[in-house]
């Protein structure tokens, strides 16, 4: 094929939108013109099919985001349509095509091509050929197809052929045949009839709600096909109520008539632009016999890249060497008082970073045993959807939809076997959630890196509601709340809160243990003021007990034997007083309201000569304006 298009190609695919199989669509070569990305996506593009006399808009599949960016396929580039479907937009006249599947057959070209050809008829492009398929003894022509058997030679038409075979087929059999599925990669809002095959690989809980519109009922799944592409679906009411019994975990469904929308990513819980609603006229049919492993596509994050998504709502993929597993702790539920396993597995990477990952409930006791068991041989881990959260700087935590597999057949995991092996093996690794406080003992380092005003963080409230941001301030603590929940009571040997046990002592849940005695943690807010304004800032054990300038305990021994005059001026001794912090402002969420935190991560006296140095760099900067 020369570096051209096919003539009458957009006649071709507007006369046919919706083709049974790729294997009838003819030969199609159309010209990519205006291409470009949709909204900000990085996978998403849409451009102007062109065959030199006619445009139609349409949209490339997302795994052909990879040519663009590599260069391969570029604005004027020619591409060959292997499959497609074209929608009606609605309330325009006009149609999308929207490509399925395709391949390059040109980077960009000098210019636009152009034809003055003469309009085929619709008749002379869509005239099929005859083809004869020779399959031993049988021969078929279309549209008759001839058969010899015993009695002799019996023709049948095709129609009839396909009107038997929907009718010997089951119902689900049936629809398939009847109707064209289409992968969930080529679904959007602008589609009218799909159909799709998908396997059911999460489900939610039915739940109750209520709101200004009245009271209801809903519920999501997780829908995956063949290829590992996902899509999150959301059921209400008539809906949830229909189809939450027939859904079951593991099962492949057919399902039509349902709608697409623009994901919300607060709420989506998969990667895809796209998130379907089934309404109670949806169609969900039960593929009975089929059968199929979806293709589990990963989104690997480094280690020492995981800071960004601290708190976030985006979940992560991790891959990595086991270095440690914990023994199974018991931890009760506030909400129910029932109690789950937890199991924690130390994992690194060849970013030389490690990160403890909290595996719950029949990972901790299914997977966690195994890897315990094989914990010497240091195996592979690929991890699929983790919550990133803050404690101990960065910290991993599976979920109901999590999967781990050991020893994955990954190119990623063959890589870091090597890397371990020839030199992982002997390597310093630290703990990510180290780089999240000072890198020196005194601070100074990371005290004078990202410095602000306190007014840089409160005169944003957007500061910090994507993912966390990290600062360094010079401050003065300017008051401690007396009547604050200044402590908690804590296991002497894991730290975690303790409570009162059956008959005397504290009960442990992480340790399993009762103990006579226990300590006590600080868990405080300070407000804290410098030259633009003040903020309160949340402040935990370690920096709170060089604000104060004693332990918890002793804090509470003052009180307590001193009494509350004494308390409050050893309170008062810490006020006015300069601190270096480093902060991290993130979203929080409390009764439905979300609110900007503010949380010191690490602290540091102030070193007069190392601010001075740091003031007359910042002189210098604006005598240089």
């Amino acid at each position: 094929m020369g570096r051209s298009v096919t003539p009458g190609a957009i006649s071709t695919i507007l006369a046919n939108p919706s083709p049974d199989s790729s294997s009838d669509i003819p030969e199609l070569v159309v010209q990519v013109v205006d291409l470009k990305p949709i909204g900000s996506s990085s996978t998403r593009f849409t451009f102007m099919a062109s065959d030199g006399k006619m445009k139609l808009k349409a949209m490339l599949p997302t795994h052909l985001s990879s040519e663009i960016q590599s260069g391969n396929l570029q604005n004027l580039g020619l591409i060959r349509i292997l499959d497609y479907t074209c929608n009606s937009i609605p309330n325009q006249p006009d149609k999308a095509l929207i490509v399925t599947k395709c391949e390059v057959v040109s980077a960009s070209l000098e210019m636009e091509i152009k034809s003055e050809a003469k309009k085929e008829s619709f008749e002379t492009i869509l005239k099929p050929k005859q083809e004869t398929l020779d399959i031993g003894d049988v021969k078929m022509e279309d549209p008759g197809i001839t058969l010899k058997t015993k009695q002799g030679m019996m023709t049948k038409s095709a129609a009839q052929i396909v009107h038997e075979q929907r009718g010997n087929a089951a119902p689900a059999a049936r629809l398939a045949i009847s109707r064209r599925v289409h992968p969930l990669v080529s679904l959007n809002p602008y589609q009218g009839n799909w159909t799709i095959k998908v396997r059911l690989t999460n489900k939610g809980n039915l739940r109750s709600y209520r709101n200004a519109k009245g009271e209801g009922h809903v519920f999501n799944v997780e829908l995956t096909d063949e290829d590992g592409t996902q899509i999150q679906a959301t059921m209400f009411n008539e809906a949830a109520n229909k189809f939450y019994p027939k859904f079951e975990l593991g099962k492949v469904y057919y399902i039509s008539k349902g709608s697409l929308r623009v994901a919300n990513k607060q709420f989506s819980t998969v990667k895809n632009d796209y998130e379907m609603n089934l309404n109670e006229n949806s169609i969900v049919e039960e593929a009975e016999g089929e059968i199929f492993i979806p293709e589990t596509k990963y989104d690997f994050v480094k280690i020492d890249q995981l800071g960004p998504y601290v708190n976030g709502r985006e979940f992560v993929d991790l891959i990595g060497i086991v270095q440690n597993v914990s023994s199974t702790l018991s931890i009760r539920r506030k909400s129910n008082n029932e109690t789950i396993p937890k199991r924690e597995v130390t994992i690194a990477d060849d970013s030389n970073k490690t990160v403890v990952v909290s595996l719950w409930n029949d990972l901790a006791t299914d997977v966690g045993q195994q890897l315990l068991d094989i914990v010497g041989t240091s195996p592979v881990v690929a991890i699929k959807c983790l919550k990133v959260g803050d404690f101990q700087g960065v910290s991993l935590s599976t979920l109901s939809r999590s999967t781990v597999v050991v020893d994955p057949d990954l190119p990623e995991s063959r890589n870091l076997r090597s890397w371990y092996d020839a030199e992982g093996k002997g390597s310093s690794m630290t703990a990510i959630g180290s780089n999240m406080v000072s890198s020196t003992k005194n601070g100074s380092r990371s005290m004078y890196s990202d410095r602000v005003f306190l007014s840089h963080i409160t005169d944003n409230p957007n500061l910090g509601e994507d993912k966390p941001a990290f600062f360094s301030i010079n401050v003065h603590v300017s008051f401690i709340k007396p009547d604050q929940t200044m402590w908690y009571r804590a296991c002497k040997t894991c730290n975690k809160k303790v409570t009162d046990a059956i008959g005397s002592g504290y009960w442990c849940e992480a340790c399993q243990k009762n103990d006579d005695e226990c300590s006590l943690r600080y868990i405080m807010v300070i407000k804290v003021s410098d030259p633009s304004g003040e903020a309160w800032l949340s402040v935990f054990n370690e920096h709170a007990e060089k604000i104060i300038g004693c332990s918890a305990d002793e804090l509470n021994k003052i009180k307590t034997e001193e009494g509350d005059d004494k308390y409050q001026l050893k309170l008062k001794e810490a006020t006015w007083v300069p601190h270096m912090f480093r902060v991290s402002v993130a979203y929080t969420e409390y009764m439905n309201e979300k609110r900007q935190r503010i949380t010191v991560r690490g602290q540091a006296q102030v070193d007069c000569s190392a601010e001075s140095r740091y003031l007359l760099e910042e002189i210098e900067k604006l005598s240089m304006c």
